[in-house]
């Protein structure tokens, strides 16, 4: 319910804050001045509007902070794109103009003061670019919206992506302009979907380029050699329940990871996540020893320029194995630290151990 009423902010947030501007630039300033001395009377629809705005802001910084689809870079492109304009028109043309009518009429400068939106273009420009910078070439923020990673990451951690980890890129173009590293086995990327690029994915790097891979029984083999791993207790956690535990190691890199024998030959699809919205779980039942799983996929060669990925999750995880290999191109960084984790499916409830936790 929360989700929606914030959708519905956001979609009346673009007109609201048109009125607000235009009005505040180009009509309040007049309103202002004819009243000196007296404070002037907004009317009863602009001061509904200038009331309601700042919660449609809030709403719009919370959507932005929730979306998986959204290219962010692109939105503090145009953010600092539309602050320098309306900066730059302020001095050239509108502060002239309201110079002139103070001129004019007489009165004091404190008569027609600098609108907001000229204050707030001012002081969102350099915050804009700083922070588009930021996370461009250093470290970006990252929610992760599902369990396809558990249990190495959960579904409402909150994660930082090393940025320059794999070379830097130009933001929104995404072209690597400057070779300052390589992605290695075992590594945790975010990477954009390649069927639909808006969207970031995150899984663990299994398959290098020109590397030979394979799944059989949840368990990953490389070159022909298995991942080593050693068997852990059962995973239950009230949604999952007797799930197979194992501690893997993959290059440098050593995590554990989550599987269910399932039979199921060559599936075009994993099985659903854990719902916590509806209250599903998830109940591991497995096959007999010897099945076919769910999740097996013969030998892939990597070809050049490209990388195979799958989720610690293995039997939840759209990975790899279901759409393909991830090109170089679509590499958004490393993923390194979790520096939060709210989980809305659990009531908003938080994680406080996961908090500053390596990502390995």
């Amino acid at each position: 319910m929360l989700l929606q009423l914030i959708d519905v902010l956001v979609l009346l947030l673009i007109p609201v804050a048109a009125i607000a501007i235009v009005d505040d630039w180009f009509l309040r300033p007049s309103r202002r001045l004819a009243a000196h001395p007296a404070p002037s009377q907004e009317p009863a629809l602009l001061r509904v509007v200038y009331g309601v705005l700042p919660v449609m802001i809030f709403a719009g910084i919370v959507r932005l902070f929730l979306s998986q689809r959204l290219d962010f870079s692109l939105v503090l492109v145009v953010v600092a794109a539309v602050s320098a304009v309306v900066y730059l028109l302020d001095v050239l043309l509108m502060s002239r103009r309201r110079q002139a009518a103070l001129h004019a009429t007489g009165k004091p400068a404190m008569a027609s003061p600098e609108p907001v939106i000229v204050d707030y273009a001012r002081s969102f420009l350099p915050v804009a670019i700083g922070v588009l910078l930021l996370r461009s070439f250093l470290f970006e923020p990252f929610r992760i919206p599902s369990d396809s990673m558990m249990p190495t990451l959960y579904a409402g951690d909150f994660i930082v992506v090393n940025k320059y980890a794999y070379g830097l890129r130009l933001p929104v173009l995404n072209t690597r302009f400057v070779d300052i590293g390589s992605p290695q086995r075992g590594d945790v990327v975010v990477f954009r979907y390649p069927p639909d690029p808006s969207v970031n994915y995150v899984k663990r790097l299994v398959g290098l380029p020109g590397d030979r891979v394979r799944v059989q029984g949840d368990r990953v083999y490389v070159n022909g050699q298995v991942a080593p791993w050693v068997e852990l207790p059962r995973y239950s956690d009230g949604c999952y329940a007797g799930m197979q535990r194992e501690h893997e190691t993959l290059g440098e890199h050593e995590h554990d990871v989550l599987h269910c024998l399932t039979m199921n030959d060559l599936a075009t699809a994993p099985f659903p996540s854990c719902n916590r919205d509806l209250d599903r779980g998830y109940q591991c039942d497995p096959d007999p020893a010897g099945s076919l799983d769910r999740g097996d996929r013969p030998e892939y060669l990597v070809p050049e320029g490209h990388y195979f990925m799958v989720g610690d999750n293995r039997d939840n995880s759209a990975d790899s194995r279901y759409w393909g290999f991830v090109p170089d191109a679509n590499l958004v960084g490393r993923a390194q630290r979790i520096w939060l984790n709210v989980d809305f499916r659990r009531g908003w409830d938080w994680i406080w151990s996961r908090m500053g936790r390596k990502v390995d």
